[in-house]
Formats: structure tokens, C-alpha cells, sequence
């Protein structure tokens, strides 16, 4: 693995650690970023904290890294409409900037790109390219 895919992988594992473990010491805030349009927002709140920590921890075992990465990229992808909701409605957030929800997609955008990069294997250029 690459120094920098490492560096990545580390990125990843903290996020989705702290963003699961925050699921539990702070459901009230989760709760509140979910469209009304979604049912059961604690009982998602609470699952998507577990599914986040198990993630995390599967990111660190080589042998399901990318498994729990296409995990971890699906959760993301289905946590995006909490954050299309308060970037359409700053009004109910006033805690938070309006530019910060924007950076806030953008964030999540890298994150995904992150996710895909530091959880795959990499390949050795150098062995590749002096095989014959």
C-alpha cells in the first residue's frame, strides 16, 4: 500500500469512527438534519452509527477493506439526501453557514473519491512494468 493510499485509509477510518461513535453521543443532531420525508429518524440515526463503526473497523482488516469500502461508499450515497436537505433549507440551520453546507457536499464528494482510492489494492508500477 502506498504511503498517501495509507494516509487516505486513515482519513476514512477516523471519519467514519467519529461519525459513528457521535451517532450515539449525539442522535439529537442527526435527527435533526433528516429530511421529513424519511421515517424512523432515531432508529436510522442509531443504525447508520453502527453500519459507520462497522465500516470503519472492516477498512482495517485487509481482507474485507474493500468490501467494507463499497459498504462505506454505498452509506455515504444514502446519508446525501440529509445533506441536500440542509443545504436547500439553511433557514432551518442557522447554527451553520450557508457556505459550510456547501463544503459540506463538497466534502462529502472527496470523501467518496477517498473511500474508492484508499480501499482498493494498489498496484505496483514498477513490478508491473519490469515483468516480462
Amino acid at each position: 500500500m502506498f504511503r498517501w493510499q495509507f494516509v487516505g485509509l486513515g482519513l476514512v477510518f477516523l471519519w467514519f469512527m467519529i461519525g459513528g461513535i457521535s451517532h450515539f453521543t449525539s442522535p439529537e443532531f442527526f435527527v435533526n438534519i433528516m429530511p421529513p420525508y424519511v421515517g424512523w429518524h432515531l432508529e436510522i440515526v442509531y443504525i447508520s452509527g453502527i453500519l459507520e463503526i462497522l465500516g470503519a473497523l472492516g477498512i482495517l482488516v485487509p481482507t474485507t477493506r474493500q468490501w467494507a469500502g463499497n459498504c462505506l461508499i454505498l452509506l455515504t450515497l444514502a446519508v446525501t439526501p440529509a445533506n441536500i436537505h440542509m443545504w436547500m433549507h439553511p433557514e432551518l440551520f442557522p447554527d451553520v453557514s450557508e457556505t459550510a453546507l456547501s463544503v459540506r457536499l463538497f466534502v462529502q464528494v472527496l470523501l467518496l473519491i477517498c473511500i474508492g482510492w484508499s480501499t482498493r489494492p494498489s498496484i505496483d508500477l514498477g513490478k508491473t512494468v519490469g515483468a516480462n
